[in-house]
């Protein structure tokens, strides 16, 4: 019998999770943040570590700091650059600023004292950076925007005031007056000295902006001789989240700009040199002819200004990163394939895709003189560090986490389909095939009787599959006894753009025949409970266990959770994403509420019958918390048994480790209450 135990959430919590990559010039070393966080002190930290990619310990190499984050090496490999809030030499940090440390060890020294802060940022050479900071756009120069931040922080009134029309991001609101700028950051021959370098706006008068949704390094690129820079920007008016972005080089010692592409009916973003400096690739996606259109590979001549998809003919979505292949025929970047996400080589001249590195999930990668490193998870394990070089095998080079997750028994994931439904309409057996990925309990016997527990996913146009979650962990679901099915239904990303599309304008139709058929199918299983069934689900996957408990007869399910569910297309529109919701439901409400209303479960509240837990925090702004409240009192104005778990300092997600610990036990206690099979469930 095997001395191993059952996986818990504080084990969950105890596993280090490692932050993206970044390999030496050489490719000999790489260098990526580790983070650990405390159930006792309810909080993380992270620290950088070096790993040799030829094998050996790894060394921790930052140990002042407790936010040490996105490491980058110098092009001449003496220095990696890294964001972190600190205490130096009496001074503390109140924004995120930049430091350098030496490979070989020593004291991290601050780069910059910026005082709006430095966010994202790239090498420009061996002494210099740019970087992204937000800004008030009238002021000039950094004293001016010192005085100005200083002058904000010591305000007493906490009113926001704005006039745009995007001012949050899924849990902040944006800066109050500021936009994100592009910065140029020269160390000059003190590098490394901890004397701050000088820092300059270089969008300062222009006008332009990066994104104001989350400005980060794919949105700029520098160009190989360190004299120019590309960038995406909105030439709209008024930004918005749905804005269709072009793309723009800036000279970096004049500050001159060109703007390279533009068409009002293209998105355009994630810019990357060649290595010869000749060519940009991109990630474009044709918002003119459907929002709903894949995010494709262009490349752009950089003196013609002639652009075109490479990717025409490859039913795929391209995620950014994009990284050339050191020889300048081939492109690199991540994109799912029905529940994974490979890492693709494309090779421009054949317009061909090739899987580079399989997944499991990879989340992030890097290239340096010959080596590829990446960072995937799979379904049984969370995120490893392998070096792949060529006529050799993969080679893993750490082992954080090995130990303690050794001490478990994890349960066997498999890859199954079922026939749901058909997006054409017709006859229920001709229906599509559909993805379903089970998760069985550890040590399972197929004699026995389980639980089944549906665990619905967000998006809805993103999937399950094999990877590693932390906040709905199906190794965690399984090991309290369920068969946990994780269905990707219509709609979901990763089985071509015709299934991701097909639930455009009737939300909830045929996601719902999915998940039915799903159950349909695993009630057939001998080992299959069907008195104990349960479905939940979070944000898309909320909605959806809200419309089944609307539109299916009470009893199928024995209970429901609805965690940061949208209940209420209308009152949705206090989100950030409300310039999207009615691209997808067909109409703004408005103009046709019968159609808004006919996708939006509120409005089927009166057959609610079957039990729900409601979970919601108040700082989630892209499913604001009057939702799930919505959701909650509806239920108890009908007598409906129903609980809610409201977090006022979580946002669409649950970070803090003694709240996962709470949402955790409160999922769990709420599936034992009405399930007839446990100890204490109803009866």
């Amino acid at each position: 019998m095997s001395k191993k135990k059952a996986f818990g959430v504080e084990d969950l919590w105890q596993l280090e999770r490692l932050g993206s990559p970044s390999l030496a010039p050489d490719g000999s070393q790489v260098v990526a943040s580790l983070s650990s966080h405390s159930m006792e002190e309810n909080k993380g930290s992270s620290a950088l570590w070096l790993l040799s990619t030829l094998g050996g310990a790894a060394r921790r190499l930052t140990a002042c700091g407790d936010k040490d984050g996105a490491p980058l090496w110098s092009p001449d490999g003496q220095w990696i650059a890294f964001t972190s809030k600190r205490e130096q030499e009496g001074h503390k940090d109140e924004a995120a600023q930049l430091y350098l440390i030496a490979p070989d060890g020593g004291e991290a020294r601050r780069a910059a004292e910026v005082a709006t802060g430095i966010e994202a940022f790239r090498w420009a050479g061996p002494h210099r950076l740019l970087f992204t900071s937000w800004v008030w756009p009238d002021l000039r120069g950094s004293k001016a925007q010192a005085r100005q931040h200083k002058a904000f922080k010591a305000r007493k009134e906490t009113g926001y005031v704005t006039s745009e029309a995007q001012h949050s991001f899924w849990d902040h609101k944006l800066p109050m007056g500021r936009v994100a700028h592009l910065h140029l950051l020269e160390l000059g021959p003190a590098v490394g000295s901890g004397k701050p370098g000088k820092s300059r706006d270089l969008f300062e008068g222009s006008g332009y902006e990066l994104s104001r949704a989350a400005p980060d390094t794919s949105q700029f690129d520098v160009a190989p001789d360190g004299r120019h820079a590309v960038f995406a920007f909105d030439p709209a008016p008024e930004k918005r989240l749905d804005g269709r972005f072009a793309l723009a080089e800036i000279e970096i010692k004049s500050g001159k700009v060109r703007v390279l592409v533009q068409d009002a009916d293209w998105d355009f973003g994630s810019p990357a040199y060649s290595p010869d400096g000749k060519t940009i690739a991109a990630i474009a996606s044709h918002q003119g002819r459907k929002h709903t259109m894949p995010a494709q590979l262009v490349v752009l001549d950089r003196a013609s200004r002639q652009w075109q998809v490479a990717s025409a003919d490859w039913d795929h979505d391209v995620q950014a990163p994009l990284r050339w292949d050191e020889d300048g025929q081939a492109v690199l970047f991540t994109a799912e394939q029905r529940g994974r996400t490979h890492l693709w080589r494309f090779r421009l001249k054949e317009r061909r895709a090739e899987v580079a590195v399989a997944g499991g999930w990879v989340g992030a990668f890097d290239l340096a003189a010959g080596t590829l490193i990446t960072l995937a998870d799979t379904a049984l394990n969370p995120a490893r560090l392998h070096v792949h070089r060529a006529g050799e095998k993969p080679r893993r080079i750490e082992h954080f986490n090995d130990a303690l997750l050794a001490r478990f028994e994890f349960g066997r994931v498999e890859e199954t389909w079922i026939k749901g439904a058909n997006a054409n309409g017709g006859a229920r057996s001709q229906g599509d095939e559909v993805q379903v990925w089970l998760t069985y309990p550890p040590r399972f016997d197929p004699k026995k009787k389980y639980p089944l527990l549906h665990s619905i996913h967000g998006g809805p146009h993103t999937g399950p599959g094999d990877n590693w979650h932390y906040r709905w962990n199906t190794q965690l679901f399984a090991a309290q006894g369920y068969v946990v099915a994780s269905v990707n239904y219509h709609g979901s990303s990763g089985f071509g753009n015709a299934f991701l599309d097909s639930i455009t304008h009737r939300w909830g139709a045929l996601e719902l025949q999915d998940i039915e058929a799903a159950t349909d199918a695993l009630l057939k299983k001998p080992f299959i409970d069907r008195r104990r069934v349960f479905a939940t689900g979070g944000s898309y996957g909320g909605y959806m266990v809200a419309w089944m408990n609307a539109h299916v007869p009470a009893g199928r399910y024995q209970a429901y959770i609805c965690h940061a569910g949208c209940f209420d297309w209308v009152s949705m529109y206090a989100g950030d994403a409300w310039a999207w919701h009615s691209k997808e439901l067909g109409a703004q409400y408005w103009q046709d509420m019968a159609k808004t209303q006919s996708q939006s479960p509120h409005a089927f509240a009166g057959t609610m019958r079957t039990p729900t837990l409601v979970v919601h925090g108040a700082l989630d702004y892209r499913v604001p918390d009057g939702q799930g409240l919505a959701y909650y009192n509806t239920l108890k104005a009908q007598g409906v048994d129903a609980r809610l778990l409201w977090f006022p300092d979580e946002n669409h997600w649950v970070l803090k480790p003694r709240n996962s610990r709470l949402w955790y036990q409160e999922y769990f206690a709420w599936l034992q209450k009405h399930d007839p099979g446990a100890r204490g469930g109803s009866k």
